[in-house]
């Protein structure tokens, strides 16, 4: 089941929201969350609901016996302990099938491999396990004392399988205390509305027209250039449109809820530089490295060299968290390497603001890398990605294009410009003039949008969703 689904939508959600709305007091919602979060846990793999309350249990535990320890010794060792546990279970699950086939390779041992499978959603909810233990120990928040509290922080079904990383202290007082406002609940609506119609609608176009035209399998060296041009572009498109999808859904099912999640996105198509752009991307993955693996490292208050180290690190750590494949390592590599080029070489900051001219040079510089960039995310074969990059340039023997391309192309050009539009952020600019305008036509505009906007979102996304089958959510695999 997943948030863009008809089942999740008009069945779940809804009598999801009813229960919430009938909930007296708070520690009744927590229970409506708690229960509909466990059900919603057990349809994407019920053999690994016990997993993710286990690992619950070892954070709640470990965070416990970090607070209670009395020497300094003692809370590090409760935290090591902890931590270890944690990232053992992920690392068992998610990496010992590609280390044992690494080492097949080298050393012809073992002889057979064992398929594990991947419980869904364990890279985001070990991370938020991890980031609340450390919390703890740091004295940022106090450990949860009652179980139950922690299971709904970690199991929460808005961002449990797919994200965004939400920090316990983010929403430790909103656990007990939040409040169901009824302004806030309708904003939450629009935001998931609006979730759900870039997903169902623009992120599943792309994917079809990605697959078609950007195949992983046999026929890449068929493909004319500018089909592949087509199919990356497409696939650019639609990685963004998917996992942005999934972040409005959950931030607007946390505000119907009473919770406040952080902004996950802002827009990083419309960046000026690629460390412009990993500031507007997945936000709460990148500040997680950034708060409990670069800064510990040291950060960039040390010397070059080790400066240097840290990065290397973290971006490492970075591509290979996305998955068990030489493409992701590589492709955490290749955003360090420029990274550096713009840090040491560029002495760009991220933070500066060029002219107009400048900014639209560098975008220019911007966008190529992203697009390569996603090319080397989306194949784990790397010989496949070879075929494709000859191909871009007609090195296949295959025709710049054919009759196939130009038809998609035609037939496809105004959804794809609407697709680069949900990408600016002139919405968002649009909606926030109406809203700060004091003329009265403006006002009504605004106002009756926001009513008309969840109800057209929802009927475009039901009309999308009837009889379509092809509805991946990407970060699924992560």
């Amino acid at each position: 089941m997943t948030f863009s689904s008809m089942i999740f939508v008009l069945l779940f959600l809804t009598v999801q929201m009813v229960a919430l709305r009938f909930a007296a007091t708070i520690k009744q919602r927590n229970v409506v969350l708690l229960v509909f979060s466990l059900i919603f846990y057990a349809f994407g793999g019920p053999q690994y609901l016990p997993l993710l309350c286990g690992m619950v249990l070892i954070s709640y535990v470990g965070a416990l016996a970090v607070e209670r320890a009395e020497s300094k010794s003692g809370r590090k060792l409760a935290l090591i302990l902890t931590c270890t546990l944690l990232l053992g279970i992920l690392g068992f699950f998610k990496y010992l099938t590609f280390l044992l086939e690494n080492l097949n390779l080298l050393t012809g041992w073992p002889n057979v491999i064992p398929a594990i499978a991947l419980p869904i959603g364990i890279s985001f909810y070990t991370f938020q396990l991890l980031s609340y233990v450390v919390d703890v120990y740091r004295w940022e928040t106090p450990a949860q004392k009652k179980y139950h509290l922690l299971l709904l922080y970690a199991g929460l079904f808005h961002q449990c399988i797919a994200g965004p990383i939400v920090r316990y202290s983010d929403i430790a007082y909103e656990l007990l205390h939040r409040k169901m406002r009824s302004a806030e609940v309708s904003e939450g609506i629009l935001r998931f509305s609006i979730g759900l119609a870039k997903k169902a609608v623009l992120a599943n176009t792309c994917a079809s027209l990605a697959d078609e035209w950007l195949p992983i399998g046999d026929k890449l060296s068929e493909i004319p250039a500018t089909g592949l041009l087509l199919g990356g572009v497409c696939y650019m498109l639609q990685i963004y449109l998917d996992f942005s999808a999934y972040s409005d859904m959950a931030i607007g099912m946390g505000l119907i809820s009473g919770f406040h999640y952080k902004e996950n996105f802002n827009y990083p198509y419309a960046a000026i530089s690629i460390t412009d752009f990993w500031r507007r991307w997945h936000i709460s993955l990148s500040s997680f490295f950034r708060d409990y693996v670069y800064i510990p490292l040291g950060g960039s208050r040390v010397s070059r060299g080790r400066h240097i180290f840290n990065l290397f690190a973290v971006w490492a750590l970075t591509g290979f968290w996305h998955g068990a494949s030489w493409n992701f390592l590589l492709w955490g590599l290749y955003y360090f390497a420029f990274l550096m080029i713009e840090k040491f070489l560029l002495h760009w900051t991220g933070k500066e603001q060029p002219s107009l001219l400048s900014r639209l040079l560098r975008r220019v510089y911007v966008l190529p890398v992203l697009f390569f960039g996603w090319l080397l995310f989306r194949f784990d074969d790397l010989h496949q990605l070879w075929i494709v990059l000859k191909g871009l340039v007609c090195a296949n023997g295959n025709a710049f294009s054919s009759p196939a391309v130009s038809l998609a192309l035609s037939s496809h050009a105004y959804f794809l410009l609407f697709a680069v539009i949900a990408c600016a952020p002139l919405y968002k600019k649009a909606m926030d003039r109406l809203s700060e305008s004091r003329v009265k036509i403006a006002v009504l505009l605004y106002n009756g949008w926001l009513v008309i906007c969840p109800i057209l979102m929802l009927v475009l996304s039901m009309l999308a969703l009837v009889g379509d089958s092809y509805n991946p959510f990407l970060y699924f695999r992560f």
